[in-house]
């Protein structure tokens, strides 16, 4: 199975062409900085994943992706190879995307920044709501509201 599964942040516009012949295809092309979990020292603290978008799915991302924007993606990984202009084999690695969306609202990213961190935590419940064992105190009568009961 061949699945890749990521969220990042744009480092740049996307990058559209179109393909030639009777049905030019749009094409994507973008870049992907993917938090890594763990960090060395010296070493980057993101990958910088490339990216490959075709038809409907590029031509949302030229018209609604900018630099920054934190995306999540669903597609596969994709090697090929071509010499380039001094005659030099060069390899490629892809992810041909399935699947993008946005992974933050437009309020966060702007509040963000990109490379930020500058989120909210979500509000901690009222300790009376609580009981001493980390469930919550459903009041009586209440079980013919829960659809799971």
């Amino acid at each position: 199975m061949n699945k890749v599964i990521l969220m990042g942040r744009l480092t740049r516009d996307p990058e559209i062409r179109y393909s030639q012949g009777e049905k030019a295809t749009a094409v994507a092309r973008y870049t992907l900085a993917v938090d890594r979990s763990y960090r060395r020292e010296g070493e980057n603290n993101a990958d910088f994943i490339g990216c490959v978008a075709f038809g409907r799915s590029a031509e949302f991302a030229e018209k609604y992706f900018r630099q920054g924007t934190k995306i999540a993606i669903v597609g596969r990984i994709q090697t090929g190879s071509y010499v380039n202009r001094d005659g030099v084999k060069v390899y490629t690695t892809d992810v041909v995307v399935d699947e993008q969306e946005f992974a933050e609202s437009k309020a966060a990213s702007q509040n963000s920044g990109f490379g930020g961190g500058n989120y909210q935590s979500a509000p901690k419940p009222e300790p009376s709501a609580a009981i001493g064992d980390g469930f919550m105190n459903i009041p009586e009568g209440i079980d013919e509201e829960l659809p799971f009961s």
